[in-house]
């Protein structure tokens, strides 16, 4: 059986101690992180830019997994991606023309992602499956942390994880909203590669332990 990948959320650390935060993800046993960009239009919360991620490649090798929450990700990617992203994730609900966007990232030799809000259906992005390395689902409304994680989304999931099988198409399931040591193994059952996990880990009062509970 494969290994859950756990990417905890930056968005919900202690901003004051990053370096630390990532080196207590990394001694759990966390081979991502997650690092949630927000521009105040896309969703109503700002967040992280590239200095700050530019920084924090320098103190750690952990795979910085990029989620682009704004109008224009083709203006921002290149930022990111020069500041040290591994993967570049922006949202199918920003009304352009993709596919451009998705090779350009993929041909700077890192991973492109597409990533849908709780209302969007699988049908939109379907049609992306075959180009992108992986499928962000959002389990809560994006843009702040702390929210419950909503049920509902499983069958999207499931429904998800039987058309990567059956195309077998090379592309990651990643759910980000609610995640927890309950909800982990709810997501990974119905077919998750990647969990999201923010609150849940950097509320607790020991964050490697929170980390390792998430493994599934």
């Amino acid at each position: 059986m494969k290994k859950t990948i756990i990417a905890p959320s930056l968005l919900s650390a202690n901003f004051a101690s990053l370096e630390n935060s990532l080196k207590a993800i990394a001694e759990a046993g966390a081979d991502w992180v997650h690092i949630d960009v927000m521009d105040g239009h896309f969703v109503p919360n700002i967040a992280i830019g590239p200095a700050v991620v530019e920084s924090l490649r320098k103190v750690t090798k952990l795979f910085f997994d990029v989620h682009l929450m704004v109008t224009n990700p083709g203006q921002y990617w290149q930022h990111f991606q020069k500041a040290g992203a591994n993967s570049i994730t922006f949202h199918d609900e920003i009304e352009f023309d993709k596919m451009p966007l998705i090779e350009a990232i993929k041909a700077s030799n890192i991973k492109a992602g597409i990533s849908i809000k709780p209302k969007t259906p699988i049908s939109k992005i379907e049609r992306l499956l075959p180009y992108v390395d992986l499928v962000l689902i959002m389990t809560v409304e994006p843009g702040f942390g702390g929210q419950s994680f909503m049920k509902d989304m499983v069958p999207k999931i499931e429904y998800l994880r039987g058309i990567i099988d059956k195309n077998r198409y090379n592309c990651l399931i990643e759910i980000d909203g609610g995640i927890n040591a309950q909800t982990s193994s709810v997501c990974v059952e119905a077919g998750a590669d990647v969990l999201v996990s923010g609150n849940y880990i950097f509320s607790s009062n020991n964050v490697i332990e929170a980390v390792k509970s998430l493994f599934i």
